[in-house]
């Protein structure tokens, strides 16, 4: 049985998307568009959704800011989103990016613990580190290098990398730390007596570390699940070494065959050193353009490349073609070794209602996906149990 996710970001992973003929474009900053596509999402029993964000305005270049005016520009807040969607869903779980560079860690922990409240224990976040000149430049609290510049000297480059993941490992210690800082037991509501709480069973996380000093304890009682889910995606070593050190799920992008395997080893190695009893569950990324008939699907993303000029470039695999097809693939990926799929549709909502129509139902008469959600929340969706606290006492 695989776990199948989705990632959704604005009109879809293709930068012309917004100009699909079933697109909604004057809508992707009003809630309902988003509880229509979570709720899309959870027609398709699938397990999760995650939530794009960032710290900068969207660009075609990664790393600077473009003049282009014929792409979506401007978001909301992923947390945000989640947290008004949350009450619109039952079963899925909701997982926001949240920046790890230039936020701090005791506000995300509220944030995401308000989120499992709110979805009943379906909360998750998507860890990322940041460290742009542009995004730097925003908040003009600390210096980036700008990768751009004549003078840019690539070992430092490699070493803020590095920086930057091993901030976000201590960032996610941080607020799994806070979550457990309550204990399950610790609101009492003895009217007898007169105590809410038992103050005994709040703890200091004391936390020192090399970019943060957080004392605690958290202001928000321990999320419904203990621990929300917390991902990465990862590309290169420093973020398999951050998704073995704290993620309960890893994004990888394999985009040939001899990556699957690598990928695979390297996420092995990597909690190896740890001696880490349970690894994170690896979940491969796919783009897709889905329709019933595969030239349909090749002729819908040709039709956007012009709108937008260029091909479409991705970090992930670009698949375009049927259900069928695509399914074959994806059973390919789990007979690899690969936990599950997070799929990218190219546009929304086109492709987000054929996996749920059509790639699902596909993958059901195959006997590799459910046929219903089986459990009341996100960490049982994946098969994690529920952590013990770090702080509880006899």
């Amino acid at each position: 049985m695989m776990h199948l996710a989705v990632a959704l970001d604005g009109a879809g992973w293709h930068p012309a998307a917004w100009r699909s003929p079933d697109a909604r474009p004057a809508e992707l900053l009003t809630a309902s568009y988003w509880t229509d596509l979570v709720a899309i999402a959870q027609s398709g029993l699938l397990d999760f959704v995650t939530i794009d964000d960032s710290l900068t305005i969207q660009s075609a270049s990664p790393r600077r800011l473009d003049d282009r005016t014929d792409q979506v520009r401007g978001r909301l807040d992923a947390v945000l989103i989640a947290a008004r969607v949350a009450p619109t869903s039952r079963h899925i779980g909701l997982m926001p990016t949240a920046l790890t560079t230039h936020t701090e860690p005791f506000h995300v922990s509220k944030a995401i613990a308000t989120l499992d409240f709110v979805s009943t224990g379906r909360a998750g976040v998507q860890v990322r580190a940041g460290g742009s000149a542009a995004e730097a430049a925003l908040f003009g609290r600390r210096p980036s290098l700008d990768r751009e510049a004549p003078d840019f000297d690539p070992a430092a480059g490699q070493q803020q990398t590095i920086d930057r993941f091993d901030e976000a490992a201590d960032y996610v210690e941080v607020l799994r730390r806070l979550w457990d800082s309550w204990q399950d037991d610790a609101i009492i509501r003895d009217q007898t007596s007169g105590r809410f709480i038992d103050r005994k069973r709040l703890h200091y996380i004391d936390f020192e570390g090399r970019w943060f000093s957080v004392r605690g304890p958290s202001i928000t009682p321990r999320p419904p699940q203990g621990q929300p889910i917390v991902s990465a995606l990862a590309h290169v070593t420093p973020a398999y070494r951050l998704a073995a050190r704290q993620a309960d799920v890893v994004f990888v992008t394999p985009r040939t065959e001899d990556d699957i395997a690598a990928i695979l080893c390297e996420i092995q190695h990597e909690t190896g050193q740890l001696a880490r009893p349970e690894p994170p569950l690896v979940f491969a990324d796919v783009l897709v353009f889905l329709d019933p008939d595969g030239p349909a699907a090749q002729s819908r993303k040709a039709r956007l490349d012009e709108l937008d000029g260029r091909e479409l470039m991705s970090d992930s695999r670009i698949f375009a073609g049927t259900p069928a097809q695509l399914a074959d693939e994806l059973v390919h990926l789990i007979e690899s070794g690969y936990d599950g799929i997070r799929l990218r549709p190219g546009a929304l909502p086109h492709d987000l209602h054929a996996i749920s129509s059509l790639l699902v139902p596909e993958l059901q008469r195959r006997g590799v996906f459910r046929e219903q959600y089986t459990a009341g929340t996100l960490r049982g969706q994946l098969g994690l149990e529920r952590p013990a606290n770090r702080y509880q006492t006899a």
